[in-house]
């Protein structure tokens, strides 16, 4: 079938029926509801930028199955060229959109899939690695979106998963027949559920022995019997639902929260299944490549929220403000950091056994951590620079209130030139930016939490190496 287009892929969408629930209802036309539409628009994007020549040279690449044009997120890197384009696309598509575009999760596990299922049958002869390459020949063929279905519920934090009270808060096997397996449990933070084809599941945490049945990964369709797919609340999501005050006219971001309800399985679909050794490994291989895409598309937020703050000083009459030029280049030098860091891990990136090539995790996790803090910082500066209004603008439905309207456009006037309808469009845009939860919030979680990151620096940064080194300089011998 080749590369989709943008609206092949809306189309194909159509095709898959989930059940879907949102706000206490059951949603039967996901692609035409707004909130939803919102995130699918996001995804599209992949899609569009693809066609466009001026971008096909990035965003399209050469499958290493059948050799035929693929999207970049259907393909696990074979080379440090494919890292670094990862990365340039990332910002590409954050500034292009504003907010997460839902598409990268996917590649994520496919990637640690590609490196993990060679491992385990090289040990035990397993068949993982042959099943995952012909449903990655599935996606390139499609041009579908996998989404990742990582982050277990958890229950209790004290607990392990075989010592909960109900085990379904870790998703698990419960029956394994002739023909495939089934699973029970819930995934949260799923990003972009139902703008997928495809969910890929992980486990969500290192396992041991005793663990066998919570060392499972897998890949269904969005729509199979049995999942339930609950879409998450967000600041501002009714205001897509109400087409009023939405700020980012077109896209937006929706997190459900995944419910496995005794799912079957087939054999085929099946990457992992006890052993548990290797949960360890496929957690590490998703979280450090996760961590290096945001440094691309968290770099390209930032550059539409640099956007806004210049463009909020134009019309607030504050462009020669020296203190709001300051801010606006300390938002310009955190973008660039966190590009940088990313950039660099993927060039530091090298040839794994299966022949994915991964890259840098301390640089990639040092991206996350530097992020986690710098964007909520970007985030500031740009409300500081565009003002108050940015708390409690009227809405839109005042502004077209004939008895009100009027006064409001006088009373909202900034700098002469420019029309009050295009100030009031943009404080709505940085409300947006700054105060969607779905995103804002991901930027210090996503991934996994702050402590995570920190904890693979230190466990990958090769201190003994450090140790050495100033041991020898300070003429210690042992």
């Amino acid at each position: 079938m080749g590369l989709k287009t943008k609206a092949e892929y809306i189309e194909s969408l159509r095709k898959l029926k989930p059940t879907v629930y949102m706000f206490g209802e059951k949603v039967d036309n996901v692609v035409d509801n707004p909130r939803i539409r919102a995130g699918i628009e996001t995804t599209a994007e992949t899609y569009e930028l693809a066609q466009m020549p001026e971008h096909r040279d990035l965003m399209v690449t050469k499958s290493s199955l059948n050799g035929e044009p693929i999207n970049r997120f259907n393909n696990p890197p074979q080379s440090v060229e494919d890292l670094v384009a990862r990365v340039k696309i990332n910002r590409l598509l954050g500034r292009r959109v504003g907010t997460c575009f839902q598409r990268c999760t996917g590649l994520d596990c496919m990637v640690a899939l590609s490196v993990t299922t060679y491992d385990c049958d090289k040990k035990y002869g397993t068949e993982y690695h042959k099943r995952f390459v012909e449903f990655l020949k599935h996606m390139q063929t499609n041009d579908l979106v996998a989404n990742a279905g990582v982050t277990d519920v958890k229950g209790d934090r004290n607990l392990g998963p075989t010592e909960q009270a109900d085990p379904d808060v870790y998703l698990h096997v419960v029956e394994k027949r002739e023909d495939g397996i089934v699973v029970r449990g819930a995934k949260c933070h799923q990003t972009g559920s139902l703008s997928a084809h495809e969910i890929i599941v992980l486990p969500t945490r290192a396992l041991k022995k005793g663990d066998e049945e919570f060392a499972v990964a897998f890949a269904v369709p969005t729509d199979t019997k049995g999942i339930i797919h609950v879409v998450g609340r967000s600041s501002l999501d009714t205001r897509e639902q109400d087409g009023c005050d939405c700020g980012n006219v077109q896209y937006s971001k929706y997190a459900p929260t995944v419910i496995f309800d005794n799912v079957f399985v087939p054999w085929e679909r099946v990457f992992l299944c006890g052993e548990w050794e290797f949960a360890a490994d496929l957690v590490a291989y998703f979280s450090a490549f996760h961590r290096q895409s945001h440094g691309g598309c968290k770099a390209g937020k930032i550059d539409c929220m640099v956007g806004a703050a210049l463009t909020m000083m134009a019309y607030n009459g504050t462009e020669k403000v020296s203190h709001h030029k300051e801010k606006v280049i300390d938002m310009i030098h955190r973008a660039e950091t966190l590009y940088g860091c990313s950039l660099a891990a993927s060039y530091e990136g090298r040839r794994m056994p299966s022949g994915t090539y991964f890259i840098d995790p301390v640089l990639a996790n040092a991206s996350k951590i530097h992020e986690g803090r710098e964007m909520a910082e970007a985030t500031r500066l740009m409300i500081d620079v565009a003002g108050g209004f940015v708390a409690d603008l009227p809405s839109d439905r005042d502004f077209a209130n004939p008895a009100v309207g009027p006064l409001l456009k006088k009373y909202l006037k900034g700098a002469s030139a420019v029309p009050v309808e295009n100030r009031i469009k943009m404080f709505r845009l940085v409300e947006k930016m700054a105060m969607e939860s779905a995103d804002t919030i991901s930027d210090i979680h996503g991934g996994g939490s702050p402590a995570a990151h920190r904890l693979t620096i230190f466990r990958e940064s090769r201190n003994q190496d450090k140790v050495a080194a100033a041991k020898r300089l300070a003429g210690i011998e042992e």
